[in-house]
């Protein structure tokens, strides 16, 4: 007897929602590292700790939290290129925390901690949909369909 698709999606969620923590340290841990370590300013190093992030929480959603088994070329892309719209609200609100409070050490931080929750709800809905689609009946989880 399978999951019901309600329990399906909030197991995915769950799941997603985790891998955004683990995303979360990535970005975090990468964002003081550029600032305080490698000299870069509080927007160059966001863009890279944004992208190391991203690349970290695709390869865990791909093989944790949608169990997809298809062929990654091109699948990274896709994601980065879906999560775009979930990106630019997490950089927006950033990028106004940083803006608008007075500078302070934890400041950056509160900032990608704003932007992480403000990204994670269009976030997994556009993964789930557009980039780590269930299979269609009959096919083993995350195979490619046959084209018709």
């Amino acid at each position: 007897m399978s999951a019901r698709p309600d329990h399906i999606v909030r197991r995915q969620f769950t799941r997603f929602a985790m891998v955004g923590v683990l995303g979360f340290t990535v970005d975090a841990s990468v964002l003081y590292l550029c600032l305080h370590g490698l000299g870069f300013g509080l927007y160059s190093g966001r863009l890279v700790s944004y992208l190391l992030a991203a690349s970290t929480t695709w390869y865990l959603n791909r093989t944790l939290t949608f169990a997809d088994h298809s062929p990654p070329a091109g699948q990274w892309a896709r994601f980065v290129a879906t999560n775009a719209v979930g990106g630019l609200v997490n950089y927006g609100s950033y990028s106004a925390i940083v803006t608008l409070l007075p500078a302070g050490t934890l400041v950056p931080l509160l900032g990608v901690a704003v932007g992480a929750i403000a990204g994670l709800g269009f976030n997994f809905t556009a993964s789930r949909r557009l980039v780590f689609r269930p299979a269609a009946a009959g096919t083993r989880p995350g195979r490619p369909r046959a084209r018709p």
